[in-house]
């Protein structure tokens, strides 16, 4: 009987080789080895942000592909906590990419969502923008005025941060809540006299209103409140280490291309909103730098205690959290 030299997959080889760094300790908060259930990886997007940039590109999808995963979109939409909702709920397995304080509230909610991927998006361009004609030249002059924000949002954290860093008390501004779609045109038609709002809506209200920046994040904010992030389900990443360890890998380069070639990329974005040139010419000076953290990274989970316990101290969180507990690497 002659022996037979059996030659391995690719697949057993990366399932082997990553068995053992997982029983070295290098797997991180849940010490997962490898292994999958399923061949399949139900990605959720939007038409905007950096998922989106992957799925109209098709380098992730080849880039599985050779792992031998098969990607299904599921979408679009319009925001971060629907996604949430598809993952928790089993219709989909990564939210897109989107911010971590509605994340941080679903799971004190009781979502059994972790994270497994953040990204800092560089330069952060979220402001607050005074209608042309309102006289609102810095943020002491929203006393006694009308500021449109998205509640427990990013638009009111930054508000309220740039009210505390004046030493002005919130109930002097009339924060007038209102969805991005809403806040738009009624900050054309003199309805509230600021915005407080991120890319790229922001940037259209400048462009087609002549609204000024009173607040930019970058610039007059010390310290971040929000960032970005990739969450699954906490039993999807036991069950199928593998998985995750391939998408956060395809994420990273997809980040790393685009921030590469900032042409290419703002190109691609604004064909999901359908935006001006102006403003995807304006994108491409900022060369925008998409920066990973892995989920373990003890400096940005540092980070995003702080601003967690920010966001508790003002109860836009119902009760502490600690971050280091939902994050995890495989």
């Amino acid at each position: 009987m002659t022996n037979r030299i059996l030659t391995p997959t690719r697949r057993t080889f990366l399932k082997t080789t990553l068995a053992g760094a997982g029983a070295l300790g290098l797997s991180g908060g849940l010490a997962l080895g490898a292994g999958r259930t399923t061949d399949t990886l139900r990605l959720t997007w939007g038409n905007f942000g950096l998922t989106f940039i992957a799925k109209q590109r098709g380098e992730l999808e080849k880039r599985l592909k050779d792992e031998g995963i098969k990607v299904e979109w599921v979408g679009p939409f319009p925001n971060h906590a629907p996604t949430m909702q598809a993952v928790t709920g089993g219709t989909a397995d990564f939210a897109f990419g989107g911010s971590t304080t509605p994340a941080l509230a679903a799971i004190l909610a009781g979502s059994p969502l972790v994270f497994a991927q953040f990204f800092i998006y560089s330069p952060r361009t979220t402001a607050i923008i005074a209608r042309e004609g309102s006289g609102i030249e810095k943020i002491e002059d929203l006393v006694g005025r009308s500021i449109a924000v998205n509640r427990s949002g990013l638009g009111e954290f930054i508000a309220v941060a740039a009210l505390e860093q004046k030493g002005i008390d919130r109930s002097k501004v009339n924060f007038v809540y209102l969805n991005p779609p809403d806040a738009a045109p009624a900050l054309a038609a003199g309805k509230v006299d600021a915005w407080s709002m991120w890319s790229p809506g922001v940037d259209i209200a400048r462009l087609e209103y002549k609204a000024r920046d009173i607040f930019i994040e970058e610039r007059d904010l010390p310290f971040q409140i929000d960032f970005n992030t990739y969450l699954t389900r906490r039993d999807f990443v036991e069950q199928n280490p593998d998985l995750v360890r391939a998408f956060n890998a395809a994420i990273v380069a997809e980040g790393e291309w685009a921030s590469k070639n900032n042409a290419e990329a703002e190109d691609i974005a604004q064909q999901g909103l359908k935006y001006a040139p102006e403003i995807r010419d304006h994108f491409v000076s900022l060369k925008r730098q998409y920066v990973p953290y892995a989920a373990d990274d003890k400096d940005f989970l540092g980070k995003l205690q702080t601003a967690a316990d920010w966001l508790v101290e003002r109860k836009v969180l119902p009760e502490a959290i600690t971050v280091a507990d939902h994050a995890v690497k495989v």
